[in-house]
């Protein structure tokens, strides 16, 4: 065989195990793989500095007597996962991973790290909005959170422990939407977790504020906190909650608008608790609810009909016997202007169903 033929050969054996090989690899790509690829460029990771105040020495009885001279200033550091939005550089995260920064810095695939602006903080919904300088950004697909599927596969992405400054990329983790329309009401914290998300995909320390995605490589949801079974705050036993996505983005549009979100409402309704004296006197049938004593003339109580008299018995389906229950029910369920009730009322012996849409409050 001359040198030419054999060089010919070796050429064509070359090229042959290149492309077996490459359709190997091809064979083991799959949904998962390419949302992780997909998504991969837009998961931030969230550097936070702050300013903490610290004993300067270890005895407690100094400190506690002289505190403006045994304390000082130090700076401390931590860090959580945000997903990139738009390609003008706005990215998604929980306002308890930024919420007492003095700065933040923000990392993406391939270690480039940008100083991040805070835009607006929402305690409430535990949803930040932050602006990074540039143009250009990968950013992420964000899908309807009101059509998933239990049981359907999704993929945790973010900064768990900090690893992502050791490879710069983020940290995926896979599993199912376990539940759906999780409500917790308000948090000790004062956050208010209503429609969350439940996955086993793991998340720990460090995964908030990153993206939960679908199999189609869109974010449904922004990972939020953990049950760890214990006290203890770290680990993961396979239940966590996201923010679903549609919800942030509600949030963050508000909060881009005019760095804030308005929850003043008004309801148009003055009313009591129905006692039994009053339901004697009333000759009622029901002893317990509120009592509407007064409708604002031209208010949306008005124009859905409800009437002084009337006896609100449930509001969105939960008994009510006090003002502050229908408060609640607004306040846990992150309602505001806008936003439509659904009123159970008892009126000349029988039950009525009314719609009323939340009003403008005052600021």
């Amino acid at each position: 065989m001359n040198k030419q033929k054999y060089n010919i050969l070796f050429y064509l054996l070359f090229i042959s195990s290149y492309l077996v090989a490459e359709t190997i690899t091809e064979s083991r790509k799959n949904a998962i793989t390419r949302a992780i690829e997909n998504v991969g460029p837009t998961v931030a990771s969230i550097n936070v500095v702050q300013d903490v105040v610290v004993p300067f020495g270890r005895d407690p009885w100094f400190n506690y007597f002289f505190p403006e001279i045994f304390y000082q200033k130090r700076k401390a550091r931590s860090s959580g996962s945000g997903v990139v939005i738009s390609p003008d550089g706005y990215v998604i995260t929980n306002s308890h991973v930024v919420e007492k920064a003095s700065e933040v810095f923000v990392s993406l695939k391939g270690g480039e790290e940008y100083p991040a602006e805070i835009i607006g903080i929402d305690h409430i919904s535990d949803i930040a909005l932050l602006k990074l300088e540039g143009r250009d950004f990968s950013y992420a697909s964000l899908a309807n959170s009101d059509n998933l599927i239990i049981g359907e596969w999704v993929i945790a992405l973010g900064n768990p422990l900090g690893l992502f400054e050791i490879n710069n990329q983020p940290t995926a983790t896979i599993g199912i939407i376990s539940a759906v329309d999780m409500n917790f009401g308000e948090m000790k914290g004062g956050q208010v977790y209503k429609n969350m998300i439940q996955t086993d995909a793991a998340i720990n320390m460090g995964n908030s504020g990153g993206p939960l995605v679908n199999s189609q490589g869109k974010v449904i949801g922004i990972n939020t906190f953990i049950y760890t079974g214990s006290s203890y705050s770290e680990g993961s036993i396979g239940i966590g909650f996201a923010i679903p996505i549609n919800r942030a983005k509600r949030i963050v549009e508000e909060l881009k608008n005019t760095g804030r979100v308005d929850r003043s409402y008004k309801t148009g309704l003055t009313v009591q608790p129905l006692t039994p004296r009053i339901s004697l006197y009333m000759e009622l049938d029901i002893t317990e609810g509120l009592i509407v004593v007064e409708v604002e003339q031209r208010s949306t109580a008005d124009r859905s009909g409800i009437m002084n008299g009337d006896i609100i018995t449930r509001v969105n389906g939960v008994n009510v016997k006090t003002t502050s229950q229908f408060r609640s029910i607004i306040e846990e369920s992150d309602l505001r202007q806008g936003d439509r009730i659904n009123i159970k009322l008892y009126r000349n012996g029988r039950y009525i169903n009314k719609k009323l849409i939340l009003g403008r409050g005052e600021r």
